[in-house]
């Protein structure tokens, strides 16, 4: 018996070719033997082992797998999965599902239809607060319906996509045509047809409808108050009375016959400088200064007169103008470098995460000129131009130090300190956003919904007290700063924190900062949590917090925290 083995074995050491063909086929022969045996099990089975896939395949094939027929039956499953794809859906979508499958087998098929229905009542239904769906309009090439700025996705075109490029821009409508193609604007100026006619999937989103060849669906936007305040790509300032001396105040200014906004905003535009102001049948053109520094609006209704060029805008007139900031970049605030010389005292901009401190970075670097370092480091910051985050906290470098680190040996590693101080309400729910989404991303629905958000709530808003008291008492100077004050009063808040940092104050350069306040770290308008995420006893807890460092403030004759942290 070991002699013909052997020979065997030394034919196929010469011929190793025939040897591996010789196991490929011993694989394929039985592959084939048990994909038969699926098949003899499956039609072996008859009606009743048809009847007992279905279940096996919605319980989840509780049945014994011993023997043949059981074998058959999980072949079965397995193919009934491949073949429908079927989703989970409610109870009462059992029976529609049941239904189309009778149709299917009577030989009618209206399942195109039923879908079609139920895609064309998903979008007009869209009225969460952030859309409303107006309807299908006609759209002509040659004289488009919305007339703002638009963009082509002819992959990921989403109806939300869309909506949210829009609000981001200000305009008050978002259409979308042919699967892929997004329209902005701030009138519809084309009449509506029937919604079937709206009738393309979106590229991106087969759930939804994104209007048809020459058709938009058309939605009217719920716009943030940023947002509101913006026409296009520039943003709407206000009405300001003319400045004594307009000729040096805004050196630019032209006659346009059919004055209109858009005309203005161009020809600003086209002159580099970040102010379009309308007066009249005139146009000016400039940069904030203490001249006209944009910090005395008036009443909006006296600019109240009519563009000649566009009925529906406002145009003002000699006496009061009407401001519109361009996309132009303002550079007398850009320039941004290291300290000269290697600081000898540790500023640290302490807060607590979710406070806005990443955002009072951005502010202090343009008003300043100076980087600003951290005792962390983000490469995502890094890349966003924050070029301190590279280097060692201790280095001296920049002008003061992010941190969030709260006791008394690391408060103590400074030597004065700027702390900012935001309302617990929206810092939790800023710093749950960053840790789910990211810096300017937002947490999935899942995660507000889930265990995460009470979770994070119980473990975070005591360190956010915590956080504040550790500073007031440990550290040596300490300048206090209220997000909700920064934002509401920039020019004056900032020029403190310049001071504080001991720091010639620059008007100018200020006056260029609130007009690029924003920076890269600004969520979306349009995307909003659409329910109250706190309960009753996270609140009371909250609350309880809040008056402590509120009486801590006080305590060491600082002003409390701001009105609207509530309950006082």
């Amino acid at each position: 018996m070991a002699k013909p083995l052997l020979k065997i074995q030394r034919y196929f050491r010469r011929k190793p070719v025939r040897f591996f063909s010789l196991i490929l086929l011993y694989l394929t022969a039985g592959s084939l033997v048990f994909l038969h045996s699926g098949f003899v099990g499956d039609s072996g089975s008859g009606a009743r082992g048809g009847r007992d896939s279905l279940v096996a395949s919605e319980k989840g094939s509780r049945t014994s797998m011993s023997d043949a027929r059981g074998l058959g039956i999980m072949s079965r499953v397995f193919k009934e999965t491949r073949r429908s794809g079927r989703r989970y859906g409610p109870p009462w979508m059992k029976k529609a599902r049941q239904e189309g499958q009778e149709t299917v087998r009577r030989g009618g098929d209206y399942t195109n239809n039923w879908n079609r229905a139920l895609k064309a009542r998903s979008a007009k239904d869209v009225d969460d607060g952030r859309a409303k769906y107006i309807g299908c309009h006609i759209d002509d090439t040659q004289k488009r319906a919305l007339r703002g700025v638009s963009f082509f996705d002819y992959k990921k075109m989403t109806v939300f996509r869309c909506q949210d490029n829009c609000a981001e821009r200000g305009y008050m409508y978002a259409g979308l045509e042919f699967g892929a193609e997004c329209y902005c604007g701030h009138k519809i100026q084309a009449p509506n047809t029937s919604d079937s006619e709206c009738n393309m999937e979106c590229k991106g989103e087969k759930s939804n409808l994104c209007g048809g060849p020459n058709r938009l669906s058309i939605y009217r936007l719920e716009l943030s108050q940023e947002s509101a305040r913006r026409y296009g790509s520039s943003i709407f300032k206000g009405c300001f009375h003319r400045p004594d001396n307009v000729t040096l105040a805004l050196p630019i200014s032209a006659v346009i016959q059919n004055m209109s906004v858009e005309t203005c905003v161009d020809m600003c535009t086209e002159r580099e400088k970040t102010l379009a102001v309308l007066g009249g049948d005139r146009c000016h053109c400039g940069f904030p200064t203490p001249l006209f520094s944009l910090h005395e609006p008036e009443d909006e209704s006296l600019c109240l007169h009519h563009c000649l060029g566009e009925e529906f805008e406002t145009c003002g007139n000699e006496e009061y103008f009407v401001v519109y900031q361009t996309q132009v970049q303002d550079n007398r605030c850009m320039d941004r470098h290291f300290l000269p010389t290697r600081a000898k005292q540790l500023v640290a901009l302490a807060s607590f995460p979710g406070a806005g401190n990443t955002w009072a970075r951005h502010l202090i670097e343009l008003a300043t000129g100076f980087y600003t370092g951290s005792y962390y480091f983000d490469g995502s910051l890094y890349n966003k131009g924050f070029k301190g985050e590279r280097d060692h906290w201790r280095s001296g470098r920049t002008i003061c130090i992010k941190t969030h680190e709260s006791g008394k040996k690391e408060i103590e590693s400074f030597d004065s300190s700027v702390l900012m101080i935001r309302n617990p309400y929206k810092a939790l729910m800023a710093e749950f956003n960053r840790k789910y989404g990211g810096h300017i991303g937002f947490a999935s629905q899942a995660h507000w919904k889930g265990k995460e958000w009470p979770e994070f709530v119980k473990n975070y808003s005591p360190w956010w007290a915590s956080h504040t008291l550790d500073w007031l008492n440990y550290g040596k100077v300490v300048h206090v700063v209220h997000f909700e004050n920064v934002k509401r009063d920039l020019f004056s808040q900032l020029k403190g924190m310049v001071q504080f940092l001991g720091l010639k104050v620059s008007e100018e350069r200020l006056l260029c900062v609130e007009g690029q306040k924003d920076g890269n770290f600004k969520r979306s308008g349009l995307r909003k949590l659409e329910y109250d995420p706190y309960t009753p006893e996270m609140r009371a807890s909250i609350n309880e917090l809040i008056r402590t460092v509120n009486a801590a403030l006080r305590k060491r004759n600082m002003s409390g925290v701001p009105d609207d942290y509530m309950p006082r």
